[in-house]
């Protein structure tokens, strides 16, 4: 099934042709430089190489060609959403469920879901992610933007791209940072080793997360991350790459000592707590925040050793998480 995209360009006039392909499809700048390659990306309807360099204006047409094994159905799966009205939905997953349809995983996701509410989801990015603007790793709980409409994905999608969604995760991970705050500024690619996981590549996308310590416990570091981009595993493989995997992250060396700090099997200590952005058509500024759930809750108990946290209505509000200056 082919999928077309059009793509405008504005503020980021200048880039290479294969760079804005791979990054507003969210795909390699491999696969984008093939599809250019092949005819199936046209600019102002006509062909061009990767290393054009687009500009203000351009009109981008893009074909991405998808294989589905089976149709995508809509399913009865119980959602918490926290806030919709007809142009977008928020809602507030729960660990352990895939956000959309593939190989392995054709039933019980969240597009899935949300298709199964009977109502209209953006098509933008295809039936297998009908809605999506992002993503969230299967057992990473937390808030996720849906798109109801083209044209609000469109616009949300772009803001995005364009770091206009302040996306904050609540994460602990082993041992101690050097300091209170670390930036880590490291493109992430598959691992060419194992294609299932990611790692730092040279030849990866670029990927910058922001981390501030809000407590240090005897064994991990509870942190802010703030994502600058959107890769796969962002958070993880950052971390793992200096040496502070996530607590419970089986993937990525984090997952020994389980029992130790409460978390069930296959849970790491990850979640999405604090989604802002302007609504893609009022202008609204929108601010969305979601508690710690039961088991990371349950966990934080454990690690940390002081009952007046878990006691606290939020314990991200008494760690001080939504404390951000400037």
């Amino acid at each position: 099934m082919d999928t077309t995209h059009q793509l405008s360009v504005d503020e980021d006039a200048g880039t290479r042709l294969d760079v804005l392909v791979a990054r507003r499809l969210d795909i390699s700048r491999t696969m984008a430089a093939t599809l250019i390659a092949t005819g199936r990306v046209f600019v102002n309807a006509g062909a061009q190489k990767a290393s054009y360099r687009t500009e203000a204006g351009d009109a981008i047409t893009a074909t991405v060609t998808t294989t589905t094994e089976r149709p995508v159905v809509g399913e009865d799966i119980p959602l918490h959403i926290i806030f919709e009205d007809d142009e977008l939905l928020v809602v507030d997953k729960q660990a352990g469920m895939v956000v959309h349809p593939a190989p392995g995983n054709w039933t019980g996701t969240l597009v899935n879901a949300l298709m199964g509410r009977g109502q209209g989801l953006a098509e933008g990015g295809g039936e297998e992610r009908a809605g999506l603007v992002h993503r969230l790793d299967k057992d990473t709980s937390g808030l996720l933007v849906v798109a109801k409409t083209d044209r609000s994905h469109r616009i949300l999608s772009k803001a995005i791209s364009e770091r206009r969604v302040s996306r904050r995760y609540a994460v602990m991970c082993w041992g101690h940072l050097d300091g209170d705050t670390l930036t880590v500024d490291r493109p992430i690619g598959r691992d060419p080793n194992d294609r299932t996981k990611m790692a730092i590549a040279l030849a990866g996308r670029d990927a910058r997360t922001d981390f501030v310590r809000l407590a240090r416990f005897q064994s991990c570091d509870f942190l802010r991350a703030h994502l600058h981009s959107g890769r796969t595993h962002q958070i993880r493989v950052h971390l793992t790459s200096v040496g502070h995997p996530v607590v419970g992250d089986d993937t990525y060396g984090g997952g020994g000592a389980r029992r130790l700090v409460e978390l069930p099997a296959k849970r790491h200590f990850l979640h999405a707590a604090w989604l802002v952005f302007k609504h893609p058509v009022t202008g609204e500024a929108m601010d969305f925040r979601s508690p710690l759930p039961a088991d990371l809750r349950t966990s934080l108990g454990a690690i940390s050793e002081m009952p007046e946290i878990i006691a606290h209505p939020d314990p991200l509000e008494y760690l001080g998480f939504y404390r951000v200056d400037g």
